[in-house]
């Protein structure tokens, strides 16, 4: 039974009110079939995503509040930094869990399975820690050059990446598994209430309202979380994988992890190159300011990665060369999933605009026209969805690299050449250019490559149908 006959069959058990398109969200959850696993698990993540979007802008609301647009800017450009830096001391072993965990389920390869599991952990907490002395060691050397407001934030900043990276290898085990709240709601629901809470209760004890008592709480809640998951997650696969030896494939995982790691590097560093520029450039409140408005139109992402988060797992468990027509009718559906959703979210948040940067202060307001140009940005990646994912599923992980390489060098080309001229805006405009670049490449290299059109508006058996009849 198909995807799609699966949910109009669970669909028909709603009753008259919740027909149309609330009534086929919740037929997602009702369809029990296999098949229909993605579209659940994508729903959950969307759910996930949706909670911690709105948990996110009220944290940030307060603590701009608390702390005034110069001391969060301080905050927000170091905390960008730290989860960048955490994400990539993984070295792209949080993705290749995806890759090859459920394979090595489908073949029963348990032994396997433990391996990579241990393995991944090692690697990347150990990474983060290296990671972490040789910043402090550059601290020490490079301080006097930098800005002093941003040392001691720094400072603490450092000794929470290997909890980050621990947290992160933890999310790509509990979506490898398909347990999307085991794998989001840690990083998007937990952490974020846990720094609130911790910052409240720090300056309710009496502790300044500064950019260093807000890093403190990031660091006490960053352990308190991924502690917390590494002991949950730890149970779940002694649950579900019977104990016994491991078996340890380092290098073929590595071989897969580098380009991944060059990838998914490569598009951290495109979605949050923007604000790291603003911070090099620009004072931290107009830092303060950009985040704000990035961070408020980037509640429109939170569809894609919703979608991007179940496609993975079953994008591997479809791939058949002999037989593209499956990936390539699901790929369809992602992209759909991606855009419509995207485009109702962000018009919404868009005509809310002004009111909702107003709530983090009267100076915040000035951020409103960078919306508009974000927004557009956010478009244009949702109009081929996921495209990155199935390339890096299907073995293109070096040609993936290469798009990377390239939009990576258009986003720092147009942000160094347009923020210096044009501020805030020109910061926003190099971040839209990029995702256009970003989706024309990956647009192109899956209908080279896969013979699969991925776009919003376009059926993505085109192609494949073409090359059957030719």
């Amino acid at each position: 039974m198909s995807i799609m006959a699966v949910v109009q069959s669970a669909e028909k058990l709603l009753p008259p009110g919740l027909k149309g398109p609330f009534g086929r969200l919740v037929s997602m959850l009702l369809a029990g079939d296999d098949v229909a696993r993605a579209q659940r698990m994508a729903l959950t993540a969307f759910i996930i995503r949706v909670v911690s979007a709105g948990i996110a802008f009220f944290s940030q609301i307060v603590q701009a509040r608390l702390m005034g647009d110069f001391e969060y800017g301080i905050f927000v450009f170091v905390w960008v930094l730290v989860v960048l830096f955490g994400n990539l001391s993984c070295l792209g072993f949080h993705s290749t869990v995806i890759r090859f965990l459920p394979q090595y389920h489908a073949r029963e390869e348990i032994d396997a399975i433990r391996g990579l599991t241990l393995s991944i952990r090692l690697f990347a907490m150990g990474l983060a820690s290296l990671l972490a002395v040789v910043g402090l060691g550059l601290l020490h050397v490079f301080g006097s050059h930098i800005e002093a407001y941003y040392l001691l934030p720094l400072f603490l900043g450092l000794f929470a990446l290997p909890m980050i990276a621990l947290g992160d290898v933890l999310d790509g085990t509990a979506r490898a598994n398909s347990w999307p709240v085991a794998a989001l709601s840690p990083t998007y629901i937990i952490r974020p209430i846990l720094i609130l809470v911790f910052m409240l209760a720090a300056v309710a004890l009496g502790a300044p309202h500064t950019a260093t008592t807000a890093m403190q709480a990031a660091l006490a809640a960053t352990y308190v979380t991924s502690v917390s998951q590494f002991i949950a997650i730890t149970w779940r696969l002694g649950r579900k994988f019977s104990k016994g030896p491991r078996r340890i494939d380092f290098r073929t995982w590595f071989q897969v992890a580098v380009p991944i790691f060059f990838i998914e590097g490569f598009l951290f560093l495109l979605t949050n190159s923007d604000v790291m520029v603003v911070g090099l450039y620009l004072p931290p409140d107009q830092v303060a300011i950009y985040f704000a408005a990035a961070k408020t139109m980037a509640l429109v992402q939170f569809v894609y990665f919703a979608v991007k988060a179940a496609a993975g797992p079953r994008f591997s468990a479809l791939m058949n060369e002999a037989d593209l027509k499956p990936v390539a009718a699901f790929a369809g559906k992602t992209v759909r999933w991606c855009f419509w959703p995207s485009l109702a979210i962000g018009l919404l948040v868009l005509a809310a605009g002004e009111v909702l940067l107003s709530l983090f202060g009267p100076n915040f307001t000035a951020g409103y026209p960078l919306m508009a140009v974000l927004f557009l940005g956010a478009l244009f990646k949702a109009l081929v969805g996921p495209g990155e994912v199935l390339l890096m599923m299907t073995g293109r992980q070096k040609l993936c690299m290469l798009l990377y390489v390239i939009a990576l060098s258009a986003n720092i080309t147009l942000n160094v050449t347009l923020i210096p001229h044009f501020g805030l805006m020109g910061a926003a405009s190099a971040a839209a250019g990029a995702l256009l670049v970003e989706a024309v490449l990956l647009h192109v290299a899956v209908r080279k490559t896969l013979g699969i059109v991925l776009f919003a508006f376009a059926d993505p058996l085109t192609r494949l149908n073409q090359s059957r009849m030719a």
